[in-house]
């Protein structure tokens, strides 16, 4: 009789997919270093870096563990940021301004998608550009990356949307307190147009607090709401793509209904609602979810081409600009309405 005395296939599959985490990871530690001592977004650096060192993807041993680290960890991260979330949350603000808040966002997808016609583009790049506009950024676009049906233009359109909304998202953290002021908004109002308008949660808690600090707590409650919205949008447009894309459009197996880490996210801000959890676990949920989502960014340039971000040109950043200001003007708008 012979024993088969090779190791269970799991722990094989953990030790092909380590390498390739190990750098990621470690692209996400010297991105977060020099964001800490030199004030640049940690998730563009990450991005860039990534992009410098795109070669190891070439590496036999560490491809696997990137390409798991730039789809299978983001979801983790995306999951966790549920635990953000809470009913409450949403009640402080009051109807009117939650009503201002999602009714923007839905225009802002609207608007994306009927204005990429003129830009030249199909539904992926339009709802894409246009979700992480509205919703939250470099973590929405992950996220609707992630329900996307994928071509070999994928990871092309993720990394140039990832940039494009970060670097707008930080011109708005200089700009937008000074139109602000112009508006003669008051700190709520202020701190409501920052965490309606700007992309990155990062970028709106410093232009929150710059205001002060009553600004800054409403802008970072407003940017919540935001994030909150992600599932439902997510979990909407996954039924959407299921429906209308045929099933050749995906590669391998046709995806799920609702995707997991969608669910995930939705139970995990549903217990922060009805539990009183510690603030030590909602603190350390956060940390490992930004740390996971810059892992997974990090990941994602390594994946990337210089050359194939350059492809993008100036249609997609006009597309991204466009959404942006639109984004500003109606919310500014509304506004001045409600006095």
């Amino acid at each position: 009789m012979t024993v088969d005395a090779r190791p269970p296939p799991l722990p094989d599959r953990l030790r092909g997919l380590l390498p390739g985490f190990l750098v990621a990871g470690l692209v996400a530690l010297a991105s977060q270093f020099v964001s800490e001592h030199y004030g640049a977004p940690a998730m563009l650096l990450a991005l860039l870096f990534g992009i410098a060192l795109n070669f190891l993807s070439e590496v036999d041993r560490i491809a696997p563990g990137i390409d798991f680290t730039a789809r299978q960890v983001l979801r983790l991260g995306v999951a966790l940021l549920g635990l953000r979330i809470s009913f409450d949350m949403v009640a402080d603000l009051g109807a009117p301004v939650v009503a201002l808040v999602v009714g923007a966002m839905l225009a802002t997808i609207a608007f994306g998608l009927l204005a990429a016609r003129f830009f030249g583009f199909r539904y992926r790049f339009a709802f894409l550009s246009a979700g992480a506009v509205a919703i939250c950024g470099a973590s929405a676009a992950m996220a609707i990356a992630a329900i996307l049906p994928r071509d070999e233009r994928s990871e092309e359109r993720l990394v140039f949307t990832v940039v494009g909304v970060t670097v707008l998202s930080t011109v708005a953290m200089v700009l937008y307190p000074v139109l602000s002021g112009l508006l003669a908004f008051d700190d709520r109002a202020a701190g409501i147009y920052i965490g309606a308008t700007i992309h990155d949660v990062a970028q709106v808690v410093g232009a929150g607090f710059s205001v002060s600090d009553a600004a800054g707590e409403t802008a970072t409650l407003v940017k919540l709401l935001r994030v909150a919205m992600l599932a439902p949008i997510v979990v909407v447009a996954a039924l959407v793509i299921r429906q209308r894309t045929a099933a050749t459009a995906f590669a391998g197996k046709r995806p799920p209904l609702v995707p997991g880490f969608v669910l995930a996210f939705v139970a995990l801000a549903a217990l922060n609602s009805v539990a009183a959890l510690p603030a030590p676990v909602t603190e350390a949920a956060a940390g490992a979810s930004r740390w996971l989502l810059l892992a997974s960014i990090a990941a994602v340039g390594l994946k990337t081409v210089p050359r194939d971000v350059l492809k993008a040109g100036r249609a997609s950043m006009g597309l991204l600009a466009a959404e942006t200001l639109f984004l500003a003007t109606i919310v500014a708008l509304a506004l001045l309405a409600m006095g």
